[in-house]
């Protein structure tokens, strides 16, 4: 059997045999550098795909993918990322497609070899969770024919990448508002990586919301943290130290929320007697805390699945309508917050 595409390709397209034959090499070299398969130099198969990127290469349409959708996560240690996962398997399991997830162990971009395996696996699409691909990967995906979508991207994604995001500074915004509608006059803020987009974004709605309310910004109040449950205590603690201290914190994940309960219950101070809070996500585990927390919804399940139907979509050949789709976020209100106390206001 020949080893060459341009049977089912149209007419001036470029095939194996022309890639081959411009870089000196076999038409099943080629073919082992489009499937992602071993067997050839690191210089060769860079050469390969320089020239699949010159030349605009792509799969031919015959080409059938493996019925599953890869979704590269930074990090697999948190429930906000099964939620997400939740969401897309509900939404292409019915199209008898399975999902496989990769971890970046925190990195932000794949590593090298990853492209090879995935191109191996040959997914339906490709959903990057909080990740950023290399433009070299981009175009190995897209000489593939392999739709990507991002879901919450760390920075602006590339405007040919499809997105999903949630309203995050609106979150920000509403979350830090209700503190203020409390009477809370000093309020904290654990600020998430700056890196991340969607934290940046809930940093700016809480300094939206003091603008309005007609408090000052004060860097004091401000403590940046991972997005985890000790980050949130030490953090949270610090704040809590202060002479002056604030009567409420603003957490950029319902983790960080968490870890200030921590923080407040080894200092002595009862929510929401002493200090109310509020986190992000909305996470399960939220409304079982003692007390209940209030915390901004993010609909995460919603996200992963409005993301796999981009996927199925570009994957069909189908265009959508949005290149950048933010859902809406929600403040819910539980007994994490309350006035502060009378000596404070």
């Amino acid at each position: 059997m020949a080893v060459d595409d341009t049977t089912v390709r149209k007419r001036g397209e470029v095939g194996v045999s022309h890639i081959a034959a411009l870089a000196g090499v076999s038409a099943s070299t080629v073919s082992k550098v489009i499937h992602g398969r071993t067997g050839v130099s690191t210089g060769t198969r860079r050469r390969i795909e320089a020239l699949i990127r010159e030349h605009g290469y792509r799969k031919a349409e015959k080409a059938e993918a493996v019925p599953i959708v890869e979704v590269v996560f930074q990090a697999l240690d948190s429930p906000w990322a099964l939620e997400i996962v939740r969401g897309i398997e509900h939404a292409v399991r019915p199209h008898g497609l399975a999902v496989t997830l990769t971890e970046m162990d925190g990195a932000h971009t794949p590593e090298s070899t990853w492209a090879r395996q995935m191109l191996a696996r040959r997914p339906v699409g490709v959903i990057a969770v909080s990740a950023m691909f290399t433009e070299h990967q981009l175009a190995q995906l897209d000489s593939r024919g392999i739709p990507l979508v991002a879901l919450d991207p760390t920075g602006e994604p590339s405007h040919p990448i499809a997105s999903v995001g949630a309203a995050n500074w609106n979150g920000g915004l509403v979350a830090t508002r209700h503190l203020i509608q409390l009477g809370h006059r000093r309020i904290g803020m654990l600020r998430g990586p700056d890196e991340l987009l969607c934290c940046r974004a809930r940093l700016d709605g809480y300094r939206a919301a003091l603008d309005e309310g007609g408090l000052p910004h004060d860097p004091d109040l401000v403590r940046s943290a991972p997005l985890y449950f000790d980050g949130g205590r030490d953090a949270a603690a610090e704040l809590l130290r202060l002479p002056d201290r604030p009567t409420a914190i603003f957490a950029s994940n319902d983790l960080q929320a968490l870890g200030a309960y921590h923080a407040a219950s080894a200092l002595g101070l009862a929510i929401p007697r002493d200090v109310s809070i509020v986190g992000f996500d909305d996470l399960p585990i939220a409304q079982w805390s003692d007390p209940p927390l209030t915390t901004v919804h993010q609909p995460l399940a919603q996200m992963g699945a409005t993301a796999a139907g981009f996927v199925l979509a570009l994957a069909d050949g189908r265009t959508i309508e949005h290149d950048r789709l933010e859902l809406p976020t929600k403040l819910v209100v539980r007994g994490s917050t309350a006035a502060p106390p009378a000596s404070t206001r």
